[in-house]
């Protein structure tokens, strides 16, 4: 025989209400964080930096260099073109006449076997076309609208 406790029972409940009621307060908190005026914190502005003139350094004379002269290019006997030896003529190749005994007797075609006719299908007789309903259609701008839950 089963047996009917009532703390088996409110635990349960206890635990969802506790967990309904935390759900509500982050909605509140939500709307509190939404509704809420936060005032204008002004920006503080930088002042300008101006650095120090810097001194001013004379500039070192370097003293002029003398271009070295490069040696000149060796000359480069010039190397005579080779030149290819002549291809060989090849002889003429006669045809090869086939003689006529050896040619190849025709083969009659072979005669393909009838095919049995097929039993004709028995006549079914045509069914109208269905008919859907019409779908309707969704409007091209949806309303939103904005609930509060107080």
């Amino acid at each position: 025989m089963a047996s009917f406790s009532l703390p088996s029972v409110m635990l349960p409940l206890l635990l969802i209400t506790l967990s309904s009621m935390s759900y509500n307060i982050d909605l509140v908190d939500a709307r509190h964080l939404l509704e809420a005026t936060v005032p204008e914190i002004p920006k503080p502005g930088l002042p300008k930096f101006e650095l120090p003139p810097l001194p001013q350094i004379p500039k070192p004379e370097l003293p002029e260099i003398p271009k070295p002269e490069l040696p000149k290019k060796p000359e480069v006997p010039e190397i005579p073109k080779p030149e290819l030896p002549k291809m060989p003529e090849l002889p003429e190749i006669p045809k090869l006449e086939v003689p006529k005994g050896l040619e190849v007797p025709e083969l009659p075609k072979p005669e393909l076997p009838k095919v049995p006719e097929l039993p004709s299908f028995p006549h079914l007789p045509e069914l109208p076309k269905p008919t859907f309903p019409a779908i309707p259609s969704l409007p091209k701008e949806i309303p939103t609208h904005l609930t509060s839950n107080p």
